[in-house]
C-alpha cells in the first residue's frame, strides 16, 4: 500500500447544524489569507438556503447558526477532531463573499477560529499547480473532456476515517469561457449531496503531462492542478456540475 496522496487530507467531513440539531452534511477545505486561516465551502450550506430561489434546503426550513469541522488531529495523522465554528454573530453572518460578486457565487470563506490541537492542510488557490513535493513552476494543461476529479463527502460518507471519497468525471466546458457570464465552469460528474463544497483538482499520476505552454513534463511524482470549488449540480435531473474558479477564490481570499 502507497502513502496517502496529499489531496486526501485537504478535504473536510461538515456538518451544518442549527444548535445542536444536525441539518445534514457537506464537505470543505482550508485556504491562508492575509488574516489567518479560512474554511472554504459552498455558500448555501453556510446560508442554508437553496443558491437561486432561497428556499430553505432543510425539510423543516432550519437555518444553520453554527458548523461543525472534522479537522485533523495537529501532530497525529488519521485522527481528527470535532471543532465548532460560530456562523453568526448577532444574527449577522461571519463568512466572507466574493468582493465584487458576493452573493451571486456560490462559495464563501469563514475565517477559523477554533484552530487549537489542529493540523492545517492548505490549498493555495492563487499557486494551482502541485506535486507531492511542492508547487510546480509548469501548469498543468486541463480541456474540455480532461479527467477531473471532485474530492468531498456524498451523503456524509467517508472513505475510512474522516478521509474524502474521490469522484471522478471530466471538465465539460472550455475553461476559457464563463457559464452564465459568472466565473464558472462545467464538470460531468456523478456527484451526490454532501460534496457541495468539494475541492476539485486534475490529478495526475507520475508520468509525462501536457502543460499549457504546449509541451509536457515528466513530474516523477503525482501532479495535480487545483480548479476550483465544486457547489452542486445544474439540477436534479444532470451529472453536470458547477465548478466555480480558482481564480475567483483567489480574489476572494486576497480581499480579506
Amino acid at each position: 500500500m502507497g502513502p496517502i496522496a496529499t489531496p486526501s487530507f485537504r478535504s473536510l467531513l461538515l456538518q451544518p447544524r442549527f444548535d445542536d440539531t444536525a441539518l445534514g452534511w457537506a464537505t470543505g477545505f482550508v485556504v491562508t489569507a492575509k488574516s489567518g486561516h479560512a474554511l472554504m465551502t459552498a455558500r448555501h450550506v453556510v446560508t442554508g438556503r437553496h443558491q437561486d430561489t432561497g428556499v430553505p434546503l432543510h425539510k423543516m426550513q432550519a437555518i444553520p447558526n453554527n458548523l461543525t469541522i472534522f479537522h485533523h488531529k495537529k501532530e497525529q495523522p488519521l485522527r481528527w477532531i470535532e471543532v465548532v465554528e460560530p456562523l453568526l454573530r448577532d444574527g449577522l453572518p461571519l463568512w466572507k463573499e466574493h468582493p465584487e460578486l458576493g452573493a451571486k457565487v456560490d462559495f464563501v470563506a469563514l475565517p477559523l477560529t477554533q484552530l487549537r490541537d489542529v493540523q492545517m492542510h492548505p490549498y493555495d488557490p492563487s499557486k494551482p499547480s502541485e506535486f507531492e513535493h511542492g508547487t510546480l513552476y509548469e501548469t498543468i494543461s486541463v480541456g474540455p473532456a480532461d479527467p477531473v476529479s471532485v474530492i468531498g463527502f456524498p451523503f456524509g460518507m467517508t472513505a475510512g476515517g474522516k478521509l474524502p471519497i474521490w469522484a471522478t468525471g471530466s471538465l465539460a466546458t472550455e475553461p476559457i469561457v464563463s457559464f452564465r457570464d459568472l466565473p464558472l465552469s462545467l464538470v460531468d460528474c456523478r456527484t451526490r449531496p454532501g460534496q457541495s463544497g468539494s475541492p476539485v483538482i486534475a490529478y495526475r499520476n507520475r508520468g509525462v503531462t501536457p502543460t499549457t505552454d504546449g509541451g509536457a513534463t515528466d513530474f516523477g511524482y503525482p501532479a495535480w492542478q487545483f480548479l476550483g470549488i465544486y457547489s452542486g449540480r445544474i439540477n436534479a435531473e444532470s451529472d453536470l456540475g458547477m465548478l466555480w474558479k480558482a481564480q475567483a477564490l483567489a480574489q476572494l481570499i486576497e480581499s480579506m
